[in-house]
C-alpha cells in the first residue's frame, strides 16, 4: 500500500519479514521499554493500559479471561463512543533523540475492537524542557499520515527516507478509538555525547548509537540485547545461540560503535547464563574505511583486542587496558566483533573508550 505523505513524499507498507531482512541491521526500536521508552500521557486507557504498547515481547492472547472492565487484552484499548475525533498516546523515546525510518502498529488479537486508522506525529524537546500532558506546548511534525488498519495484523510503514529532524517524543493517534497491541518506532539513535573529549563512555551502548549489524545465530535470544542498558532480569534479555554439534564451531556478533573509538576497556557479561555460558570469548576490532557497505566477513582486516579468554558463569569479565592488545598506541576502531567458543549466551557487551575526534 502506497499513500501520499507531505506533498510528493510517500510511505510504503511492507511485509514484516522483508522489513527485518532489509532494515534489521540498520535500525532499532527507539521506543522500546527495554532501554527506557515510556508513556508520557494518553487520552484514555479504560480497557487496557497504554504502557502495553511498548512491551518487548510479542502480544499474547488469553481467551476467556476477564478483568473488571471486560475481556483482557495485551495492548492499549480505549473506551467506545469517543466524543472526540481521536484517542492518542504520547511516547518518550528511550534514547536522547532519534531519526525515524519506519513505524509499526500491531493490532494482534484486536478483532472487532481494533483501531480503524492511525497517524503518528513527532516532536523534539531539549532535556530541560517539560512537555505538557496533552503536548500542546510544542509543535508536532506528521511523520505518518492517516493509514487504515486491519484487525489482528502487523502493519509496518517505511518512510521514503529517514527523517531529517531528530525527535525525542512521538504521538500515536487512533481514529476514533479502539485497540492496538504494540507500537514500534524504528530508526537510528542520535546520541548526545559529553562535551569533554576525554570522557570515557560505552560506545557500544544503544544510547551512544551502537548497533549490532550482523551475527551468526540468535536462536534463543536477540544479538541486539547485548547493547541494552543495565544487566537485565533473566536469560531472556541476553544473546543466546543454539547448541552447536559440529567440530570447531564458533558464534559471533559484530557491533558498529556509536563513534570511532580509542578503546580503554571491554566487558563481557554472562549474568544469568550458568549452564549455557560460552567456554571462551575473544574480541576483535576494525577501523572500517570501506564505504557505506559494511562487510561482516572482512577476514584478515580484523585485529585482536581481547585474546581468547575462558568464561565463567554469571560473571562480568572485565578486560582493562592492561589486558587488551593493539590499543596502547592510540589505535582507532569503528567496529568490534565478539566471538564465543563454541556457542552459548552472553548478557551484555560493553566497549568503553574515548571518541577519536
Amino acid at each position: 500500500m502506497v499513500v501520499q505523505c507531505a506533498g510528493t513524499r510517500t510511505v510504503q507498507r511492507v511485509d514484516p519479514e522483508m522489513f527485518v531482512q532489509e532494515f534489521g541491521s540498520k535500525c532499532i526500536d527507539l521506543v522500546s521499554a527495554a532501554f527506557g521508552g515510556s508513556i508520557h500521557s494518553f487520552s484514555d486507557e479504560f480497557f487496557a493500559a497504554a504502557s502495553n504498547l511498548l512491551t518487548v515481547t510479542p502480544p499474547v492472547w488469553n481467551p476467556g479471561y476477564f478483568v473488571e472492565t471486560g475481556a483482557w487484552f495485551d495492548g492499549w484499548e480505549t473506551r467506545r463512543h469517543n466524543p472526540n475525533p481521536r484517542d492518542w498516546v504520547i511516547v518518550k523515546l528511550g534514547v536522547p533523540s532519534g531519526q525515524v525510518w519506519a513505524v509499526e502498529v500491531d493490532t494482534a488479537y484486536f478483532n472487532g475492537n481494533h483501531a480503524p486508522a492511525v497517524t503518528v506525529e513527532a516532536a523534539y524537546l531539549n532535556h530541560d524542557e517539560v512537555l505538557a500532558k496533552d503536548g500542546s506546548n510544542t509543535s508536532w511534525d506528521e511523520i505518518l499520515p492517516l493509514q487504515e488498519c486491519g484487525a489482528s495484523q502487523r502493519h509496518i510503514w517505511v518512510l521514503p527516507s529517514p527523517t531529517a529532524k531528530n525527535y525525542s517524543h512521538v504521538r500515536l493517534s487512533q481514529y476514533p478509538d479502539g485497540g492496538i497491541a504494540r507500537f514500534r518506532l524504528y530508526g537510528t539513535v542520535v546520541p548526545v555525547f559529553p562535551t569533554d573529549p576525554e570522557a570515557i563512555i560505552d560506545l557500544a551502548a544503544m544510547s551512544s548509537g551502537g548497533i549490532v549489524i550482523s551475527y551468526s545465530d540468535s536462536h534463543f535470544g536477540a544479538a541486539s540485547n547485548l547493547l541494552l542498558p543495565g544487566r537485565g532480569t533473566n536469560m531472556g534479555d541476553g544473546w543466546e545461540t543454539k547448541r552447536s554439534r559440529e567440530p570447531n564451531h564458533v558464534d559471533w556478533a559484530i557491533v558498529r560503535l556509536g563513534a570511532p573509538a580509542k578503546i580503554e576497556e571491554i566487558i563481557v557479561d554472562t549474568l544469568h547464563f550458568r549452564g549455557n555460558f560460552p567456554r571462551e570469548v575473544k574480541v576483535e576490532g576494525i577501523d572500517w574505511k570501506g564505504g557505506s557497505k559494511e562487510d561482516p566477513e572482512a577476514g584478515d582486516a580484523w585485529t585482536e583486542i581481547v585474546l581468547p579468554a575462558k568464561c565463567a558463569a554469571d560473571k562480568e569479565h572485565a578486560f582493562s587496558s592492561t589486558k587488551l592488545v593493539n590499543v596502547q598506541s592510540g589505535e582507532v576502531y569503528t567496529h568490534v566483533k565478539m566471538t564465543i567458543v563454541p556457542d552459548g549466551g552472553v548478557k551484555r557487551l560493553r566497549v568503553f573508550g574515548k571518541r577519536a575526534l
